[in-house]
């Protein structure tokens, strides 16, 4: 197991591991697919209802990455046809409160967000950028 490397403050460090797993637990189709299943656990189509944007590929790659990572549950069934649930797994669980302030946050100062984005773009405009 590996130690977490903390700064002088006690604050941890972001190191290559927690790059590594932010990276695949936060990002654009894992936050939407723990936050779907955070509600219930779903078939796979039902997930690619659930969020009409993302990809066949996309989605069978993220599942993946939340399995192997420890946050999703692949739970076969045994009806006929065989089906396959998704849900969130007891770790995945823990991520639900952050999910959701992530989101308030983004609600929230997504305004902030955007006048800031108009005002680079337009020094960027008057800079001839």
């Amino acid at each position: 197991m590996q130690e977490t490397a903390t700064a002088h403050s006690g604050s941890p460090i972001l190191t290559e591991h927690h790059r590594e797993l932010l990276d695949q637990v936060l990002d654009k189709w894992s936050l939407q697919i723990l936050d779907a299943l955070c509600e219930r656990p779903l078939r796979f189509n039902e997930l690619r209802r659930a969020i009409p944007v993302v990809t066949q590929k996309s989605l069978t790659a993220a599942l993946r990455r939340l399995e192997r990572n420890g946050m999703v549950e692949r739970i076969v069934t045994s009806t006929r046809p065989v089906a396959v649930e998704y849900r969130v797994s007891p770790l995945g669980k823990t991520l639900q409160d952050l999910i959701d302030a992530l989101l308030h946050w983004s609600t929230l100062r997504l305004p902030d967000v955007e006048r800031a984005r108009a005002s680079f773009d337009e020094q960027a405009r008057a800079d001839g950028n």
